[in-house]
């Protein structure tokens, strides 16, 4: 038996980094969304009916 080659080894651990990566943006991104979406359900359940946040034109 031969060991892999050092290049496989590499290519390896480049693309499990960009794997990982991808699921902590991804986890990111829906911690976000949820945080904006518990902060909205919040501001409904309190009865308010402004709830929307409206951006200023620029």
């Amino acid at each position: 038996m031969t060991d892999p080659e050092p290049s496989d080894s590499r290519r390896g651990a480049a693309i499990g980094l960009i794997v990982v990566a991808v699921l902590l943006a991804v986890g990111i991104w829906l911690a976000r969304e949820l945080t904006a979406a518990s902060r909205m359900q919040d501001c409904v359940m309190s009865g308010r009916t402004n709830c929307n946040v409206i951006e200023p034109a620029r």
